[in-house]
């Protein structure tokens, strides 16, 4: 019995001051990525990951570059510790950077720069709005959705979980929308702390410039297969990946059926790399059963390298 692992990687909104820094002073492997993207990135990645300030952080421009550095990090140092290759490799929006990285899609630099470039392009786009929507009856988003869109646009960007999705769109429909579904019967509405309506038509422009750049880039097929955002479906053509990279900026990010999907495959297994724990909860919400491990400091990593040879133990 072959045991089914994925690793996934989280997007915007995990990031946190001092994320990597005990990574960095511990082990080389975590120190020799930041100190390559300080280089590739021609800023001090080190300084705003691990000092911070917060408001410097959660600019898009440093948040993209940020919380992929970290992420490659913290892969690079957990693949040095454990030999492990997953079945599968996938990330929730920007983290999607990360699996096609981990996928040997682009090396650390190619991934540097391509995250860099997307990090600009977005940081650009004003204007626009982003509401999480918690427990909405079933049926009631598509019909909110049509009705908020007679006084603006609105779309989903995020299916996150079975439970969750995110609206994107004009402000006042998103805040339309989201009252709509709050009189339908919808737990909880809660804007983002976004600069701009992401995963949207407002995005299209960056797409296509995206695509200019990403037509330049070194891809290849990728070694292991890599789940995308844009449509839940695993992907290992360099050029299927060339196609998808522009489109999943203004397009939603499907990570419900990406996990779907995996499980559907046999994963069982799922290991989140990179700040935070909100892949964590999400794939409880979208697999009860499965198993999930995270490593985003030295204490979580030393836990689920023991716990994975456990587990590999086993089969």
């Amino acid at each position: 019995m072959t045991k089914k692992i994925a690793f996934i990687f989280p997007g915007q909104g995990a990031q946190m001051v001092g994320m990597g820094k005990d990574l960095y002073d511990n082990y080389q492997e975590a120190k020799n990525v930041f100190d390559r993207a300080n280089e590739v990135l021609g800023k001090k990645i080190t300084e705003i990951c691990f000092n911070g300030p917060e408001d410097d952080l959660k600019q898009t421009i440093n948040t993209q570059p940020a919380i992929v550095t970290m992420s490659i990090a913290a892969l690079d140092t957990l693949r040095s510790r454990i030999k492990i290759k997953p079945t599968y490799t996938a990330g929730h929006s920007l983290g999607e950077y990360c699996a096609m990285y981990a996928s040997e899609v682009m090396d650390l630099d190619t991934t540097l720069k391509a995250i860099q470039k997307r990090a600009e392009l977005m940081s650009e786009v004003k204007g626009g709005t982003m509401a999480a929507i918690l427990n909405a009856p079933a049926g009631s988003v598509e019909k909110a959705i049509e009705e908020a869109s007679s006084i603006g646009y609105v779309d989903i960007a995020n299916y996150n979980s079975p439970v969750q999705i995110v609206l994107t769109g004009e402000d006042k429909a998103v805040t339309r929308a989201g009252e709509i579904l709050l009189e339908a019967g919808a737990r909880r509405v809660v804007p983002l702390a976004v600069s701009g309506a992401f995963h949207s038509k407002f995005l299209e422009g960056a797409s296509k410039e995206f695509s200019n750049f990403v037509s330049n880039l070194d891809l290849s097929s990728a070694s292991i297969p890599v789940v995308t955002n844009v449509d839940g479906a695993a992907t290992i053509s360099s050029e299927d990946f060339r196609n998808k990279m522009p489109r999943q900026i203004c397009t939603s990010v499907h990570w419900t059926q990406t996990i779907e999907n995996m499980v559907h495959n046999g994963v069982d297994t799922f290991v989140e790399i990179g700040p935070g724990k909100v892949l964590a909860g999400l794939c409880k919400k979208i697999a009860p059963e499965s198993t999930v491990y995270n490593v985003f400091d030295k204490d979580s990593l030393e836990a689920t390298i023991q716990a994975l040879n456990g587990e590999l133990a086993k089969i």
